[in-house]
């Protein structure tokens, strides 16, 4: 894992771990946000990994291992689990694939257990910082999603429906099931996180946790 020298609060990294999909989930999702990416220039959802975010944006220092050990004693007593893919959804302004909820309709809490679960891991890492607005983690209100076109559709809202037909009409499939499995932290970095971040963001791979298959 590469390790990087220790900065200041106000240093330009942030950390996301996020539940990865199945590799034919993120050729979807990588399909789609290059094609929205072609047409329309929107970018923010093709920044990022394909992923659903447990934790994302998070200032948390820059001693690495700490983190890692931190998610790891967190998964232990967790299992894999089904994701279902509820297909493309518009919740608002941004345009999804909806994974949060199973087949019946109920949002699947083994999902929201495991994104409860990181966020109480790295809580005590968490080092104060302005930008971007800390997005913390509230069972009531967290909705697990794929992006396929975001944050650029706050400032083009007029580009909302034509980008949802758009997304459809493509007719990219995705798996209507995957294993809720690999989960992976990321490390990000923008130039200017109060501003239109996603235009300057990179990001590097630093660690993935495999949850064992639950016991028959």
């Amino acid at each position: 894992m590469t390790r990087l020298s220790r900065g200041a609060a106000g240093d330009p990294y942030r950390y996301g771990v996020y539940l990865r999909p199945d590799p034919r989930t993120c050729l979807a999702v990588t399909r789609i946000t290059t094609h929205v990416r072609a047409q329309f220039g929107l970018v923010s959802a093709g920044a990022f990994p394909p992923h659903a975010t447990l934790v994302g944006s998070e200032h948390l220092g820059r001693d690495e291992d700490t983190i890692v050990d931190a998610v790891t004693k967190a998964l232990v007593p967790l299992t894999a689990f089904p994701v279902v893919n509820q297909g493309i959804r518009r919740p608002g302004r941004g345009v999804i694939f909806d994974v949060h909820h199973l087949a019946d309709g109920a949002p699947n809490t083994s999902l929201v257990e495991l994104a409860a679960a990181v966020d109480a891991a790295v809580a005590p890492l968490r080092i104060p910082a302005d930008d971007p607005e800390p997005n913390r983690f509230d069972p009531a209100t967290f909705r697990a999603h794929l992006s396929l076109a975001s944050h650029d559709l706050y400032e083009r809202p007029e580009l909302g429906d034509e980008v949802e037909e758009f997304v459809r009409g493509l007719g990219v499939e995705a798996p209507a099931m995957f294993p809720g499995d690999t989960v992976a932290l990321y490390r990000t970095c923008s130039d200017d996180w109060s501003g239109r971040w996603w235009h300057t963001l990179t990001w590097e791979h630093l660690h993935n946790w495999r949850l064992p298959a639950p016991t028959p």
